[in-house]
Parts: structure tokens; C-alpha cells; sequence
């Protein structure tokens, strides 16, 4: 939004100059020529900025107040944390919220310091490392982040949110059957059809490249785990968003006609698993809504009255984990109390 305003002020100032610049100029004798072209600009500039105020939907006054709240509350943790250094609640709390803000530098600090407050023997700030390191750089996942990953799952061997990072990372390394164990073992949480479809499609994707270069057949008890696998308690019955997925034209170039569209549902203050997610056609626009029974993870579902980011992304690699360049979208959301959220997809993965 920054960005378009700033764009925006360039565009009237263009136009300004484009009219104003030959009324200074003129040779004309009339005295008034100076007079017009201040004239000029200030119509311009005034008018453009109150029509963008008047029939803009943006609300610049609550964007503003909730960006400087996050930040105070941040600011105010951090200084505390100065004095009690040994806080490790505190560390991994700065941690999540610099997740959150999108200060993954600060956030990769404030995990380090919680991991050796903890010995490295606390999986919650091994893995909240590794996706701190993993976001700044993806080959991450095959080198430091991706041994904290594994820390981790030796830690809790029978952790979901262990078990997602641990596939993405061997995924990434390409250790295909490793990769193909884990996602097949998030199928034991009972996560609903919708989310448990993906994981499938991931494991299918896995079993296509290990057969394609002639790889042993993966471990028999898959297809079991699969037919197991029954809908639990995912979160509040009842509790749903609605949203609408649109593109930026300025991104139609970017998508991949059989890439799907992933749109999920996260805590910005608890890296993890979504909360609620589906795969869907990439189309625009179109409107689909997430309840709690698209959990990934029994009891790790969306409840009234909570706080969320709603996100759609293009996956151009077809994987649900996010990769370089794919086209994405974003939304704040309070579950039970904003009605539809739209979501425009408008900028790209770093």
C-alpha cells in the first residue's frame, strides 16, 4: 500500500508538471501564467488525494494504529527481555512476533538466543530457528535448518508440526523416501478429507519421482495409514471464513495454468501448520470457505474470536510448501467477526 501511494504521488506530480512546466515557461507577457501553473498543481494534488480518500475502502487510520500497536507491544518485549535476559518464554515470544512483523533477521536472534537458553533440547525453538533461517534463505533447509529439523524430531519423533518441517526439509535434499515416511505419518493425526488429499498428493508426486529413476517401493502400511485415517475434532464446530481469491493483472503473467492454488489459514504469532487449508483450481476470481474441519492437524483448528492471516498462493512447483518466485496474497482476519476477506494475490515469494 506504501508502494501505491508512493507511485501514485509520482503519477499527479507527472501529470502537474506536464501541464504546469509550459506555463512558467511562456514568453507571454500575461503575469498571470505563474499563477495558473501553482494553480494547476494544487488542483491536481488536492483533488486527487481527497477523491482517493473519499471513495478509497483502504482504512489508513486502522492500518496505521494496529502496524504501531504490533511494534510498540514488540518494542516494549524486547526491552524487557534486555533486562531479564534468561526469559526463555520471553525469546521465543519475540521470536514469533518478529516472524509475524516479517523481521526474520531479528526473529533468527531472538530464536538463537531462546535455543541456547534451552541447550538445544527445546523443539518448539529448534524449529521456530529453522523456519526463521529457512524463510531468509531456502537452502537452509539442507543445511543448518534443516539439522535443527532433526534435533527436533529426535526430541519429538511423533510431533506434527516436527514431522511437516522434517518433510520439507528432506523433500529439499532430496530424500524422497525419508520425505514420503513423514508425510505419511502426518496421516495418523486424522487430518480432514480436504487437507489429508494434499498430503496424499504429495506422497503420490514422491512415489511417481522414485519410480521414474527405478527406486524401491516405499514402506507397505501407506495405503493402511490412509484407509485409518478418520476426521477428528479439528478445532470450534462452526467456526468458518469466507474468502475471495483474486490476481493483481499485473502478476497474470506469472501463473502456470496447472498450478494449483493453496489458500490457508495461519497464527502470525505461532509458526507451524495452518490452522484450516485447501488445494484448489487456480482461477480468479473465486470465492471458497475454510472451516475447522480443513485443520491439518486434530485440535489445531480456527476458533472464534482469534486473530489469523488468511494467505493464497500459486504454487508453481505444485508443492504446498512455499518456493521462490511463487506468486502470493495475504489478509488479516478476526475469525466470527469480519465477514468475507478478499485476498489479492500481488507480489511474489522471496
Amino acid at each position: 500500500m506504501i508502494a501505491f501511494a508512493i507511485l501514485a504521488a509520482a503519477l499527479t506530480i507527472a501529470a502537474a508538471a506536464a501541464i504546469a512546466v509550459p506555463l512558467l515557461r511562456s514568453t507571454s507577457a500575461d503575469a498571470r501564467a505563474p499563477w495558473t501553473a501553482l494553480a494547476v498543481i494544487g488542483v491536481l494534488a488536492i483533488g486527487a488525494g481527497s477523491l482517493y480518500v473519499f471513495l478509497s475502502n483502504w482504512s489508513w487510520s486502522k492500518a496505521a494504529a494496529a502496524e504501531s500497536a504490533s511494534q510498540t507491544m514488540v518494542s516494549t518485549l524486547a526491552r524487557r527481555l534486555w533486562h531479564h535476559p534468561d526469559d526463555l518464554n520471553g525469546w521465543m515470544l519475540l521470536g514469533r512476533s518478529y516472524m509475524a512483523l516479517d523481521q526474520t533477521p531479528l526473529a533468527v536472534r531472538a530464536y538463537e538466543r531462546a535455543n541456547q537458553l534451552a541447550g538445544g533440547q527445546n523443539p518448539e525453538a529448534l524449529l521456530g530457528l529453522a523456519e526463521a533461517l529457512s524463510t531468509q534463505d531456502e537452502s537452509q533447509l539442507g543445511g543448518r535448518a534443516g539439522k535443527l529439523i532433526e534435533q527436533a524430531l529426535v526430541l519429538e519423533p511423533n510431533s506434527p508440526e516436527a514431522l511437516f518441517f522434517g518433510a520439507a526439509a528432506a523433500v529439499h535434499r532430496g530424500d524422497l523416501p525419508l520425505a514420503r515416511e513423514r508425510f505419511t505419518a502426518l496421516l495418523a493425526f486424522n487430518p480432514p478429507d480436504s487437507v489429508k488429499s494434499i498430503i496424499e498428493q504429495q506422497v503420490a508426486a514422491i512415489d511417481e519421482r522414485l519410480q521414474s529413476t527405478d527406486a524401491s517401493s516405499p514402506a507397505a502400511g501407506s495405503d493402511s495409514a490412509r484407509a485409518d485415517a478418520a476426521a477428528g475434532d479439528h478445532g470450534e464446530p462452526g467456526a468458518s471464513i469466507r474468502v475471495t481469491v483474486a490476481l493483481s493483472p499485473r502478476l497474470h503473467g506469472a501463473r502456470a495454468p496447472q498450478a494449483p492454488l493453496f489458500v490457508f489459514v495461519r497464527d502470525p504469532k505461532q509458526p507451524g501448520p495452518p490452522l484450516a487449508v485447501k488445494r484448489l483450481e487456480t482461477r480468479f476470481p473465486q470465492t471458497v470457505e475454510l472451516t475447522a474441519a480443513d485443520a491439518m492437524i486434530a485440535g489445531h483448528g480456527i476458533v472464534r474470536g482469534q486473530d489469523v492471516e488468511v494467505v493464497a498462493r500459486i504454487a508453481l512447483s505444485g508443492s504446498p510448501i512455499a518456493r521462490k518466485g511463487d506468486p502470493f496474497g495475504e489478509a488479516p482476519y478476526r475469525v466470527g467477526r469480519d465477514g468475507v476477506v478478499e485476498v489479492t494475490i500481488d507480489r511474489l515469494t522471496p
